[in-house]
């Protein structure tokens, strides 16, 4: 079958792909921007790619009438206050855009909605699917309960919380219940999908075998870890102060924090229904998700973060447009060095940031990550997904990697801390120089000032920084 698969840059995206291409199939995956194709991808003849903004339509982009099945797998929970808007808007415009197709069945992953009463955020994924049934194809809905996996954000909070704090003191909402269920299971669900009419025209929601509340998910977690945690929980601990509670602790970002608390004080609790028979799935218990996601991270394998999906980005326009660093009205400090092994520094650099850190003057770095964090910025700890590799569109920490190219040996980042400005971070090599650049582009007189004030310590880090990718050395 010939597959369209929207979403493909996302958590998910990423991930149902390599189940897609076992199952002989051909895929067309659509992209806000070419420039963030994964790299694994580009080369495997049964893909092409396109890009198309789902959030605006385009009369002059077509898709080929032969499409037989679609994955609607688009979210934007945490990139405005206004994405409920922003989903339906997707929804529409994905119709346009298939409405001179073939296409037969399009599978939508959505959210557990059995409640009366829905957060924002479920009920954005209810309006999104009621769009979606309006299309000329059978629709099948896949509601999910929270996913495990290896860079899911719910993992990562949970991961968060319970490694960084031996003692929790937490909102009242840790005790709903919910059902989650392993980011193995809902791919083999979707995947399985696939042109299966017996589907047509239902939804189902998917969940794994385990009720637990938010409490005793953190608690077995911590077990899984060997960690000895205890959670206490308050009943005047309000939304905000939750949300900020999460937004300090954890990697997340505030507008998802804010999200996810609204949506953590609803039951999630699954329907029953034969979808797990009819697909010959048996999902694995809470326990062993997290097992299997430890493992991978251990392995450094993750294959996808969503981190990495540009959640809360700077970017308003595609991220191919930031590659070319501009060259007027900005202040620059520009360093370079002679190398002898152009090989292991090349290594260095790309394995900067994350658990590595800066090789120099790494309590500047985290200093300036915790004040980021005070105004609302990304702060260091969302790490990066991969110690060893790096493509563009990838977190690292408070940067956003926009080339990372080993044969033309550059490495470009852009930043995505609250500042008066844009700056880009680049290192590059050529004839045995390496260069590193940093660049600014200041925003009125605040941000020349702000430049001003932080050189001195520019100095001090990013001549470190530099000697040490040379010389070989961390401090």
């Amino acid at each position: 079958m010939k597959i369209l698969i929207t979403g493909t840059t996302g958590y998910i995206g990423k991930r149902l792909i390599p189940f897609l291409l076992e199952a002989g199939h051909e895929l067309m995956c659509s992209v806000r921007d070419l420039g963030r194709v994964p790299k694994k991808f580009k080369k495997i003849p049964q893909i092409t790619f396109i890009e198309i903004d789902f959030l605006t339509y385009d009369a002059s982009v077509t898709l080929p009438p032969d499409i037989d099945v679609a994955y609607y797998l688009m979210h934007s929970m945490s990139t405005s206050a206004d994405f409920d808007k922003l989903e339906l808007t997707c929804a529409e415009n994905f119709k346009k855009y298939t409405a001179n197709t073939g296409l037969k069945q399009v599978i939508y992953l959505s959210g557990i909605v059995n409640e009366d009463e829905l957060s924002k955020h479920l009920q954005s994924r209810k309006e999104v699917e009621e769009s979606l049934a309006g299309g000329n194809y059978a629709l099948t809905t896949f509601r999910a309960g929270i996913i495990v996996g290896s860079g899911s954000a719910s993992f990562e909070i949970i991961r968060d919380l319970v490694e960084k704090l031996p003692i929790m003191v937490t909102p009242r909402w840790l005790d709903t219940k919910t059902q989650p269920i392993a980011i193995r299971d809902v791919l083999l669900y979707l995947s399985r999908a696939a042109g299966d009419e017996r589907l047509f025209n239902n939804n189902y929601d998917i969940f794994g075998p385990d009720v637990l509340t938010y409490k005793e998910m953190l608690l077995e977690f911590a077990k899984v870890r060997g960690l000895k945690r205890t959670i206490i929980t308050l009943p005047v601990m309000t939304p905000k102060l939750s949300s900020y509670w999460l937004y300090f602790v954890t990697s997340t970002t505030y507008k998802l924090a804010a999200a996810l608390v609204d949506s953590m004080k609803i039951e999630v609790i699954g329907r029953e229904s034969n979808i797990s028979q009819l697909l010959n799935v048996q999902p694995i218990s809470y326990h062993e998700a997290m097992v299997k996601a430890l493992s991978i991270i251990q392995q450094d394998s993750t294959p996808s973060s969503w981190k990495d999906a540009m959640v809360g980005s700077r970017f308003k326009e595609k991220l191919s447009s930031y590659i070319t660093i501009p060259e007027y009205g900005v202040l620059t400090d520009v360093k370079e060095r002679k190398i002898t092994d152009e090989a292991d520094v090349i290594n260095r650099i790309w394995a900067l940031g994350g658990a590595t850190g800066w090789y120099y003057g790494n309590f500047l770095w985290k200093a300036r990550g915790f004040l980021d964090r005070i105004f609302g910025g990304t702060g260091l700890r969302r790490g990066r997904t991969s110690q060893a590799d790096l493509q563009a569109g990838d977190a690292l920490d408070f940067w956003r990697v926009l080339e990372a190219d080993k044969d033309k040996k550059r490495l470009l980042l852009y930043a995505e801390m609250k500042l008066p400005g844009e700056a880009w971070l680049e290192f590059k090599i050529k004839k045995d120089v390496l260069y590193q650049n940093a660049v600014f582009r200041p925003k009125g007189l605040w941000g020349r000032m702000y430049w001003y004030a932080v050189l001195p310590f520019h100095y001090f880090i990013f001549n470190g920084l530099i000697n040490n990718l040379v010389k070989g050395k961390e401090k």
